[in-house]
């Protein structure tokens, strides 16, 4: 496995939640006694009565307006024992159901909710601030729940069955969304909702939330606009996506960025952006297409950068080729615990390419490709943080040189179970600071003199 110079590297840390834009409602409640059986007797009679065809014909906008009267009707009508608040509740989620998720389009419009977790019909789980919460709201039973998963997952053009249990893909929002049925999920139905945003993060709210200090938002921008390769890497929720989409915006205008994804997510800030993304085989088991092939098949669409979303096999190797051969200024994303787990990984997949390379000239295709290594962690307390840049400088023998630049130490967790610590500077200057210099950025000579930076 490849080898870093000594990183003094803190204990799990990062990933900046999204601002909340407005206070947090409260979580829907499931209703009085009888509510649910009620909503689900006017939910068949309202599907028997409205055709598909003609609800299409109404445009997105204006649909949910021109159904509310016939749904008010239909409650009135059935439903005159219920109070004001049920009988408003009731028309509500009846209008979910139809046009939307069901149960979950009231917790899809809380902009603090990060994380929906379904566990089964009856068990929803939230994620608010970082911290998990129980929903009070349920399916009617496993079927419902099984009818709004196909619901998300055909708009996308993908499927999930029997014979193709586990499916990925994607909310209009960007949200990330994953699917696994029975057989496979022995509980019933499981769902689980990343979600984004309708606003992406900008630079300036990770540093308003201080996941990164100016100084070493200030050394990535350079190393963004100076085309040197990026691999962020940290844990699940950890927050990588979020600091790739911040990245993107240092990139200029003028440059050609095609992203490759299994799941669309990516909301990158420039003009000119052609988007990819993985295709599952078909019920005959033909017609995949994965992240290699659209890797392979970016180089020939003459991109001055590839960004991919995630590497998790063997489209490293062709990710790491593009990014020595002229496509300088790519970056991608990877599940580590470190920045040396990071190196250690890239070898890894290298191996899943089928080719029995040296272990040196793995190293060495790393080595030359890469230039920063920026890790992210998710702190105690949900915080997410930018606890690592490492820059990689070269091989030494059969070793991969690594130093540290930036890192984040954790001294301790405070009452309420929050971690805190600081930023430093570790005083070492970049083996790549010619490069900022051949592209006309001037960094201040003491940005990188060793002192702390930020408490946060």
């Amino acid at each position: 496995m490849a080898t870093t110079t000594p990183v003094n590297r803190p204990d799990d840390q990062p990933r900046p939640a999204s601002p909340t834009m407005m206070g947090p409602s409260p979580i829907p409640r499931s209703g009085p006694p009888g509510f649910q059986e009620l909503k689900g007797r006017l939910h068949g009679k309202l599907v028997d009565m409205l055709k598909p065809e003609e609800v299409n014909r109404i445009p997105e906008d204006r649909r949910r307006l021109e159904l509310r009267g016939i749904v008010e009707h239909l409650v009135d009508t059935e439903g005159a024992h219920l109070g004001y608040g049920d009988r408003r509740q009731m028309i509500d989620e009846l209008l979910d159901e139809v046009l939307g998720l069901g149960p979950l389009e009231r917790l899809l419009k809380e902009s603090s909710i990060s994380d929906i977790l379904v566990n089964g019909p009856n068990e929803v789980w939230i994620e608010r601030h970082g911290q998990l919460e129980k929903a009070d709201i349920k399916f009617r039973n496993e079927a419902h729940l099984l009818q709004i998963i196909d619901r998300i997952v055909s708009r996308v053009g993908r499927r999930v069955d029997e014979m193709s249990p586990m499916v990925d893909a994607r909310l209009p929002d960007g949200s990330r969304v994953n699917a696994i049925i029975p057989p496979v999920s022995l509980r019933g139905a499981a769902l689980s909702i990343r979600r984004f945003g309708l606003v992406p993060l900008q630079v300036k709210d990770l540093l308003r939330l201080k996941s990164i200090p100016p100084e070493v938002m200030r050394l990535l921008d350079a190393a963004v606009r100076a085309r040197l390769n990026i691999l962020i890497s940290g844990g699940t929720g950890s927050g990588k996506t979020t600091l790739l989409n911040a990245l993107s915006s240092f990139i200029p205008a003028n440059h050609r960025l095609v992203s490759i994804e299994d799941a669309a997510e990516l909301q990158l800030q420039q003009p000119h952006v052609v988007q990819l993304e993985t295709r599952p085989p078909n019920i005959e088991g033909r017609g995949a297409i994965t992240m290699r092939d659209l890797v392979r098949n970016a180089l020939r669409m003459r991109p001055d950068r590839i960004i991919v979303g995630e590497v998790r096999g063997p489209e490293v190797l062709d990710m790491l080729q593009a990014m020595n051969t002229g496509h300088e200024g790519s970056m991608t994303t990877l599940h580590a615990n470190s920045p040396r787990d990071a190196l250690g990984r890239l070898e890894m997949m290298i191996m899943m390419a089928g080719l029995e390379l040296p272990l040196k000239a793995m190293r060495q295709i790393i080595a030359s490709a890469l230039h920063l290594i920026v890790h992210v962690d998710r702190l105690p307390g949900g915080a997410r943080r930018v606890t690592s840049v490492t820059e990689v400088t070269g091989m030494e023998g059969d070793t991969i040189v690594a130093q540290e630049l930036f890192i984040f130490r954790q001294l301790g967790v405070d009452h309420s179970g929050k971690a805190f610590g600081q930023f430093e500077a570790t005083g070492v200057r970049p083996y790549h600071d010619p490069k900022f210099r051949a592209a006309g950025i001037a960094l201040p000579a003491d940005l990188y003199s060793h002192r702390v930076l930020l408490q946060a």
